[in-house]
């Protein structure tokens, strides 16, 4: 597994929370950029690759953490699709 360009720290976010946050943090980001996310969500190992697919971002999957958390990976991509900004889980229109 790559390293982590940018780690974003969801612990104890809900995934809606959570992707707002991450959505945030790599704004401005290069294409190729990896990045990690801290989750606490029990939700997270299904709303993070959905997130990815419906955005354009490549999941990468769970990383072994040797601090115990729980974290996954994901690598941004030029032809990423924009959300609503107050609404994570709808494409910007």
């Amino acid at each position: 597994m790559n390293p982590a360009d940018i780690t974003v720290d969801g612990t104890g976010l809900l995934c809606v929370t959570l992707l707002l946050r991450l959505r945030k943090e790599i704004e401005g980001a290069p294409p190729g950029t990896v990045v990690h996310v801290v989750a606490t969500d029990p939700a997270a190992p299904l709303d993070l690759p959905a997130w990815c697919h419906m955005t354009g971002h490549h999941y990468l999957g769970p990383v072994p953490d040797p601090n115990g958390r729980l974290l996954y990976a994901l690598r941004l991509t030029p032809e990423a699709r924009p959300t609503r900004p107050d609404a994570p889980w709808h494409p910007a229109t």
